[in-house]
Formats: C-alpha cells, sequence, structure tokens
C-alpha cells in the first residue's frame, strides 16, 4: 500500500469515527435535530420486515415512497435487522460519509502532489456541509454522497464511461437527484462527451418526470400528488429575500473547493441543489445549517480537484481559500460558524445531563408493544421496541395510543401543549391522566376502560 493511499484510509476511519461519535454522544444527551431519523427508522423497519416503508408519524398506512422517493435508504436495512435501533442509522450515515472522504482522498493523492492532495481531502473531510449534516442525524442524502464522489473521481480521471455509471442510482436516493444527474450530462457535454452527455441530460429529466408525476403519485394513498414542488414549498417568492444569507451559503460553499472550483465543468453539478434550494420560501433551505449542503461538499471537492490539476498557477490560490474553510470548520467564527467538532468533542459533551437522565425515566416508563403519540422532543428515541409511535401533528392517526409523551424544554422550541393528558383528552376524546412529570418531560396514559 502506497503511503497516499494509506493516509487516504486512515483519515477516511477518523472521519467516521469522529462522525459516528458526534452522532452518537447527541443521540445518548437526548438532543433534538427534528423527527426525520424517526421517520427514516419506520421505513427502514418496514424495508428490514419485507415490506413497504410505512411511516405512521405521517400518518396512517403512509407509505414514504409517496412523500420522498428514497427506495435506496433499503440498503440499511440488513444491517437495521441485525441491529434494530435509532443509532444504527446515525452509524450507517457516518460510514458513508467515510466512504467519500476515502474515494476524495485517493483521487486528489494520484492527482495532486502529496501536500495539496491531503489539503484537499482534510478540508473535504470537516466541511461544514458533512459537520452539518450529522448534527441533524440520518438522511436519505448521505446515500449519494458517495455516488456523487466516485462520479466525480471519476471525471477528474476521464473514465466517463464510469462517471455515467455511479450518477444513475442517483434517482433512487431522492427524486429531485433526476436533475442533479442532468447536470452530469451537462458536465460531460462541456468536456465534449457529446453522447454521454446528451443521454445522461435527457435521462435526467426524462426520470425526474417519471418519478415525480408517475412513481410518487402512485404511492401515494391520496390523489395529493407530490408536495414538495415550488408551488407546495413557497414558489419563487423568496428569490429576493435574505440575500446575505444566500451569499454566505454560496461563498462558503465554494470555498469547500477552494473558490477556484468555478472553473471546472464538474461545478455545474451543483447548481440544481443550490437553484431549488434558493427558489423555495422555507428559509431553513437557504442558510448553511441541516443537511441541505451535504450533497455539494463532494462536488466541490472533485470540481477543486479537477482545476488544481489541470492549472497549476491556481494551486496557491486554491490552497489559501481551503486552509481558510477547513479553519472556519474547526474554530468557532462568532455570526457564521459553529463547528459541532469543537461542540461536541470536549469533556462536557460527555457529561450525563438532566434532561438525559428524566428522558431515561420516561423511556423505562414506556413498554415495549405499546402506542406512543409525541412530540419531537423524544421522537426518536422511542421508536423500536415494537412500539408505534405517531407525532403529535400528525391529523391521520390510527386509534387513541396508549401512552402521550410531549417535552417543554423552552431551548427545544417545540411549543407543545402544556399538559399532556389535556391535550389528549381533547383530541382523542378519551380519558387520560399524568403519569409523570420528568421536566421538561409529561407524560400521560389512557386510562383503563
Amino acid at each position: 500500500m502506497t503511503a497516499q493511499r494509506a493516509f487516504a484510509l486512515a483519515w477516511a476511519v477518523c472521519c467516521g469515527a469522529l462522525y459516528a461519535t458526534i452522532s452518537l454522544i447527541r443521540f445518548a444527551r437526548r438532543q433534538v435535530a427534528s423527527y426525520d431519523n424517526a421517520i427514516f427508522e419506520q421505513a427502514i423497519s418496514g424495508y428490514a420486515q419485507g415490506g413497504w416503508p410505512i411511516v405512521p408519524i405521517k400518518g396512517a398506512g403512509f407509505n414514504l415512497l409517496g412523500d420522498h422517493f428514497s427506495p435506496a435508504i433499503a440498503l440499511v436495512a440488513p444491517f437495521y435487522r441485525l441491529v434494530p435501533r435509532p443509532e444504527t442509522l446515525l452509524v450507517a450515515q457516518a460510514v458513508l460519509i467515510a466512504v467519500s472522504v476515502y474515494v476524495i482522498a485517493a483521487v486528489a493523492s494520484r492527482s495532486l502532489d502529496a501536500r495539496l492532495g491531503a489539503l484537499v481531502a482534510v478540508a473535504y473531510g470537516v466541511s461544514f456541509g458533512i459537520q452539518s449534516a450529522v448534527v441533524a442525524d440520518f438522511h436519505e442524502v448521505a446515500l449519494g454522497v458517495p455516488l456523487l464522489a466516485l462520479a466525480g473521481a471519476a471525471f477528474v480521471e476521464e473514465r466517463y464511461r464510469a462517471v455515467v455509471g455511479w450518477a444513475l442510482p442517483l434517482f433512487l436516493v431522492k427524486e429531485d437527484l433526476g436533475l442533479t444527474i442532468a447536470a452530469v450530462g451537462v458536465a460531460l457535454l462541456l468536456a465534449r462527451q457529446w453522447r454521454r452527455g446528451v443521454l445522461l441530460t435527457l435521462a435526467g429529466a426524462a426520470g425526474t418526470a417519471l418519478v415525480v408525476l408517475v412513481l410518487i403519485p402512485w404511492a401515494r394513498s391520496d390523489e395529493s400528488g407530490y408536495a414538495y414542488g415550488l408551488g407546495g414549498d413557497g414558489g419563487l417568492g423568496a428569490l429576493d429575500d435574505d440575500l446575505g444569507r444566500k451569499a454566505l451559503t454560496v461563498l462558503l460553499t465554494l470555498a469547500v473547493g477552494g473558490v477556484i472550483a468555478v472553473a471546472s465543468p464538474w461545478s455545474v453539478v451543483a447548481l440544481p441543489t443550490l437553484a431549488w434550494r434558493f427558489a423555495a420560501d422555507n428559509p431553513y433551505y437557504w442558510g448553511t445549517d441541516w443537511h441541505y449542503s451535504l450533497l455539494l461538499m463532494p462536488v466541490m471537492a472533485i470540481a477543486g480537484i479537477d482545476v488544481l490539476r489541470r492549472v497549476r498557477w491556481t494551486r496557491p490560490v486554491g490552497a489559501v481559500v481551503m486552509l481558510a474553510s477547513m479553519s472556519m470548520a474547526v474554530v468557532p467564527v462568532k455570526g457564521i460558524s459553529d463547528p459541532p467538532v469543537t461542540r461536541y468533542l470536549n469533556p462536557a459533551a460527555w457529561q450525563q445531563t438532566d434532561r438525559e437522565r428524566a428522558a431515561e425515566r420516561v423511556l423505562e416508563l414506556i413498554p415495549a408493544g405499546a402506542t406512543v403519540d409525541s412530540d419531537i422532543g423524544l421522537i426518536n428515541h422511542l421508536i423500536g421496541h415494537g412500539r408505534r409511535v405517531t407525532w403529535i401533528g400528525t391529523v391521520d392517526v390510527e386509534g387513541a395510543p396508549d401512552w402521550i409523551v410531549l417535552d417543554h424544554d423552552p431551548s427545544s422550541g417545540i411549543g407543545s401543549p402544556p399538559d399532556a393528558a389535556e391535550y389528549a383528552n381533547e383530541r382523542y376524546r378519551q380519558p387520560y391522566r399524568n403519569v409523570l412529570r420528568a421536566y421538561p418531560f409529561d407524560v400521560a396514559r389512557r386510562v383503563a376502560d
């Protein structure tokens, strides 16, 4: 094994261990991101049992393929079957990120000198999009990260047939990635790969139409169609709002590839993701938080490698910008960055909190096989042990649950009803009584007939 390959492997293992550790620390401390990890766990559990990805959190009999078309998450199901716990998804995401780190570190070492290649690899491994995705828990887009890294590596090395082969499975990761596939086709056209470029561009556009107009409506239990188009998510009215936030996102994204990445044809692969994010009225899409920048990180890193290997005079500029990007990704900058790497890898993050102790009391109280209605506070932790868990905001719920769990921690910003029993009595028209108040949690149980 060459020194460069050994470095790529060692750095990938370090990143995988780092991000798995951060994810598990957050989970153990019962910290709140959203209910997405629970949604994906219910879907993957359905696959693991040989069925459809049914998600009661979204509604009675709700098939997740009718919400976001992400059949690729079934790849996690065999591992979940072996270890049916929420943490399995978190570790899986860390492993997928680690695979992409290895791919990018390896292609950087083959394409550039040892020091510059190592700089690109480290800048990518600690990039803001990866760290933000890790603290947002598991999302389906994690499965697209190694695919984009592999497609990009093939592009840099002019293995254009492999570019097509690695890009096409993105159809199975998420419905909007058909447009990313089309953008890969455009990158091939810019590289004068006319036949492959045209075919992939057309395939991406046609595949997107097929998924959004046919497959997703087919999987829905109602006839409402696709729920995440620009009209459903707010439309183009947001394009002129909060330009500073969007500009910062673009700048930090470009910095991952040393800014000079824009000179690479591969950089066009980032455009569909940036376009739909900035065209929506949802402000969560505009910034650097959550998982929305995850897929942009391998694209920018590959584009940077592509330019650095071809245009030698860009190397000092690219190196300085990537050093700055890497520094911001590990050192807090007021108003700009609060890196999870420094936030969670300190002694305080390992100490048990009052919230965690209260959560343990709640989880010990609710038995296996129970039906539970919860806000997002503990919903990711209640899944499993045969429990059927729903969300308090879901309209279509099958029957009255046995238990209600609410989180009243003001720092979480959940805004749940003030009293679990009163909420349940009013919603389900059945008698409930409060059985545990362990701040910030409030637990009610249905009174037996």
